[in-house]
């Protein structure tokens, strides 16, 4: 015995050395835990006597050991090694439950198992948010209820702690199967944990099954919350009877919802209890139900909430983030933007202050190198440089502003004319139209029959047609080459129809062209001349069609070639010059109307 004893203090001794070193990592520590921890409960798990274990375990917490373990189970020190941090809490559960904690008693129940179960209890917070990590997060509960099982005054705290809470309302349906399991299992293996509650610790845990029932809709979940509660009404008998009665409406919950779902044998159970120790109750009590039911309802309903606002929370958390770094960005970038247009400010106030002070400086010392007679002379003529610049500058402006509005005064009389030019060309279109119109001959129908004949001369002259051809009978004209004879009358009307109509587009179409000409040469006489012409009113003389266009390219490149020959090379030819004969010959047509512009060329 001595010599166990002896090698429990080498082993924990050692394993504090290790643990004190500064250079080791948190990922480190947890693995030196892990292996110290196992090696040393495998040596004790080999020893003949039974306090071996007991007195490993009460080495460790006097030493330190397990304090150490607590310190690297803190969440915010780990680093994603999950499954050493899970592997630990079960070491760490295991060594606090069979110690002698001698003096320390008081110590260890009040403040180093609450450390504990604190801890293991975050840790499963956060492998409860890890869908990877769900096996992990049952051996960390297995951990939970292995300490609840020993240390029944915990029940209290894990009931009551923030990250149960946390665990109570995630969404997920093992998660919640995993919490009803645990304190089922707890009960079932301690016949006495339910006996060394409190009432108000019961009343949680009655709570907890009560809030599945009512927000859960999964089989699993609400079989195993009435399994629970059943379980607690066998082992507190009638301590859980007055419990029940602050659950009004539970049975009519059970006999509603969770009916058909493979229990209804513990359904029908619960009910009879629930319904067998319900007698009259006072107006206070019925109340006091009436609370607790609001109590039920609003704590679904808030954990409900609740869930909802977590799982936002990381989404709005980003949002707002991001919005505030953009503003502020926005307004670091405003205000470099202000100190850069101040600076530059400042340096055009600055430089202009230099150049003022040099100029001065450069007139006294001219001034020093004028005779004093000339000084006066000198400071007149320089008022009268400076005004002379000034008169400039002001004349200049008034100028660009009277151009501005002459112009402006000139483009708008140019549409008023443009607009009044194509008014009248549609008046003198119309007005040739009605008069070709008017001018041409009336086309003969080509109908048998004339206007005036009635029926009576018609039936008339047909028997008078018979008459005749009964007389005189046709011997050399067979009825096939009267056929023949009409087909060719019909075809040579029908050409004749055809080039009438032919003949009024083409006429249609000149019409259009003399239309387009006109409009061409009231634009040649109002054009400007070419030492103030500009590239739009260049672009507007330019034809839209191609022949037109090559036409006069090479018009104009003969005219430049002709200019460029000597006088003697051009003797005994002729250069092509517009002529207005087609103008004379509209002029005769329209019988005298005026076409201005004839005579303006020459």
């Amino acid at each position: 015995m001595q010599r166990a004893e002896e090698e429990v203090e080498a082993l924990v001794s050692e394993l504090k050395e290790q643990l004190e070193d500064g250079d080791l990592n948190p990922e480190q520590k947890i693995n030196l835990l892990n292996s110290g921890l196992n090696k040393a409960l495998n040596t004790a798990a080999v020893q003949i006597h039974s306090s071996f274990l007991s007195c490993l375990k009460s080495r460790l917490y006097h030493s330190g050991v397990l304090s150490h373990c607590v310190v690297s189970l803190d969440p915010k020190r780990l680093q994603g090694n999950w499954n050493a941090a899970a592997t630990l809490a079960q070491l760490t559960s295991s060594c606090c439950v069979g110690l002698d904690t001698g003096e320390n008693s008081r110590a260890f129940h009040r403040l180093f198992l609450p450390s504990v179960m604190d801890v293991l209890l975050s840790l499963a917070t956060q492998l409860m948010k890890r869908v990877e990590c769900m096996c992990l997060f049952r051996r960390v509960m297995d951990s939970v209820g292995w300490l609840l099982r020993a240390h029944t005054q915990l029940t209290s705290q894990v009931l009551s702690s923030v990250h149960y809470e946390q665990i109570q309302m995630w969404d997920d349906v093992t998660v919640s199967l995993l919490c009803i399991q645990l304190w089922i299992h707890t009960c079932t293996t301690s016949r006495d944990f339910l006996s060394g509650l409190s009432d108000d610790s019961i009343l949680l845990l009655l709570n907890e099954a009560v809030g599945q029932l009512a927000v859960s809709s999964d089989s699993g979940v609400g079989g195993a919350s009435i399994r629970l509660i059943l379980l607690m009404a066998c082992q507190l008998d009638l301590r859980i009877q007055p419990l029940l009665l602050n659950f009004r409406g539970l049975d009519s919950l059970l006999d509603k919802d969770w009916r058909g779902r493979g229990f209804d044998k513990d359904v029908d159970q619960l009910i009879a209890l629930i319904q067998s120790d319900r007698g009259m109750t006072s107006d206070s009590q019925v109340s006091t139900e009436c609370v607790q039911a609001a109590c039920v309802i609003q704590a679904a309903w808030r954990s409900y909430q609740t869930r909802r606002r977590v799982k936002s929370l990381n989404r709005a958390v980003s949002t707002l983030q991001r919005r505030y770094r953009a503003r502020r960005r926005q307004q670091q970038q405003q205000k470099e933007a202000q100190q850069w247009e101040e600076e530059l400010k400042y340096q055009v106030c600055v430089r202009r202050q230099r150049a003022r002070r040099e100029f001065h400086q450069k007139q006294r010392q001219l001034l020093q190198l004028l005779p004093p007679d000339q000084v006066q002379s000198y400071l007149q003529e320089c008022e009268r440089r400076a005004a002379i610049v000034i008169q400039s500058y002001w004349r200049g402006f008034r100028e660009r502003q009277r151009y501005d509005h002459t112009h402006r005064h000139t483009l708008r009389q140019t549409r008023m004319q443009q607009q009044a030019a194509r008014i009248l060309q549609r008046a003198v279109r119309n007005f040739l139209q009605k008069r070709r119109a008017a001018k041409s001959p009336s086309v003969t129908t080509f109908w048998i029959g004339q206007n005036g004949l009635t029926d009576s001369r018609r039936i008339e002259l047909q028997k008078r047609v018979e008459e005749y051809v009964a007389v005189h009978p046709s011997s050399r004209v067979s009825p096939e080459e009267c056929e023949r004879l009409h087909e060719e009358v019909q075809l040579l009307l029908l050409l004749e129809l055809q080039k009438g109509e032919q003949q009024k587009r083409e006429e249609q179409r000149m019409e259009a062209l003399l239309a387009h000409t006109h409009t061409q040469l009231e634009l040649l006489r109002e054009a400007p001349p070419l030492s103030v012409i500009t590239t739009t009113d260049a672009e507007s003389f330019l034809s839209p069609s191609g022949p037109i266009a090559a036409r006069a390219r090479d018009a104009h490149n003969a005219m430049l070639q002709a200019s460029w020959l000597p006088w003697w090379r051009t003797l005994g030819k002729t250069v092509d010059t517009f002529t207005p004969a087609h103008l004379q010959e509209l002029e005769a047509e329209l019988g005298g109307l005026y076409v201005g512009g004839v005579n303006s060329h020459t």
